[in-house]
């Protein structure tokens, strides 16, 4: 089978691996020195960048090579800023395909801007550059909403967006009901139920046995649509909750994320917000 592949143009070959995925051509590149210098090629690389990444690496200040090919993939795998430091975008190493954080200055929060209800935060990011997360002092009706453009996204992926946030140890009332998560197109809408658990599950309980009675009375007007999901842990140190997903086959418009518990109008707080990721689903 090898002989049969080393007699090909390596043109040929080229094209046979620029029709499977970056993990095959890399364990391809071992099987002998031919495939290894075709695997090289900015040609087999070329089809697994997004077609508009020129317009994507335009909304960026960092300074990424454009060649070789293969380089230019494996730094757009790596999370990259854009548009004023507002978004995140990277490509999925196993798919290919576009994934973006909308971080939190890119969010709508209802009175967001207000420093009675919502501080503002800068931490750390890449290159020495810092990020602006949002965190909730106090305040009784809770809406955060993301919006980015169908056409930013791969077509015929089905895509996943996640709220990424902390909880901090002084949290209080953020999972006394469920909040209420939502995706949509132009053309379907998702619906869901989270709670935004405590991290400390000691002083969660003595709240929830403290308000054990308005809890009930407060849930029991929440029409749940699903199954309640909660944050989960991440590598990076924070937590993911599920707002929802949907199919990208080409929809105009804009997709809508977003959580919000307004039926409660009990105080909360406690909750940091970094932004919305939406991301392929596995």
């Amino acid at each position: 089978m090898e002989f049969i592949f080393d007699s090909l143009p390596e043109d040929c070959l080229s094209y046979i691996l620029s029709l499977t995925s970056p993990q095959d051509v890399c364990r391809l590149a071992l099987v002998s020195s031919f495939f290894r210098s075709a695997s090289q090629l900015d040609s087999v690389w070329e089809k697994f960048l997004p077609s508009d990444f020129l317009e994507i690496l335009s909304r960026s200040d960092s300074s990424i090579p454009l060649s070789p090919k293969k380089q230019l993939y494996f730094s757009l795998c790596d999370p990259i800023l854009l548009d004023g430091d507002k978004k995140i975008f990277s490509l999925d190493r196993s798919t290919c395909k576009k994934c973006y954080t909308l971080l939190a200055r890119e969010l709508s929060i209802t009175w967001g801007s207000n420093p009675l209800y919502w501080t503002w935060k800068c931490l750390p990011h890449s290159q020495s550059r810092f990020t602006e997360v949002a965190e909730l002092r106090t305040i009784c009706w809770l809406e955060i909403q993301g919006k980015i453009a169908a056409s930013m996204l791969s077509i015929k992926t089905t895509y996943i967006a996640y709220l990424i946030v902390k909880i901090a140890d002084r949290a209080y009332g953020l999972d006394t009901m469920p909040s209420e998560t939502s995706v949509q197109t132009s053309s379907y809408q998702w619906k869901g139920t989270a709670y935004l658990r405590c991290s400390n599950s000691q002083k969660r309980s003595l709240e929830q046995l403290y308000y054990s009675n308005r809890i009930q009375v407060l849930r029991s007007r929440v029409a749940k649509e699903g199954e309640d999901k909660v944050p989960r842990e991440r590598s990076d140190g924070w937590m993911e909750v599920e707002l929802g997903e949907f199919f990208n086959d080409g929809i105009e418009g804009e997709v809508t994320m977003g959580l919000k518990e307004v039926k409660g109008h009990h105080l909360k707080g406690g909750l940091i917000v970094r932004g919305i990721e939406i991301r392929p689903k596995c």
